[in-house]
C-alpha cells in the first residue's frame, strides 16, 4: 500500500469513528447536516472549522 493510500485509509477510519461519536452523542440527522455543511464548505473554499488559538497566530 502506498503512503498516500495508508494516509487516506487513516484519514477515512478518523472519520468514521467522529461519525459515530457524533451520532451517539446528537443522532443521525445533526451528523449527515455536519458533514454536508462541511462539503459544502470545502467545495466554496471556505474554512471548515477554527483552528486552535496556537495555530492560528492568536
Amino acid at each position: 500500500m502506498s503512503d498516500e493510500s495508508s494516509s487516506k485509509d487513516g484519514f477515512f477510519e478518523r472519520l468514521g469513528l467522529l461519525s459515530d461519536e457524533m451520532i451517539a452523542a446528537h443522532g443521525k440527522d445533526f451528523t449527515m447536516g455536519a458533514l454536508v455543511l462541511a462539503a459544502r464548505f470545502i467545495a466554496e473554499g471556505k474554512p471548515v472549522g477554527r483552528r486552535p488559538a496556537a495555530e492560528s497566530g492568536h
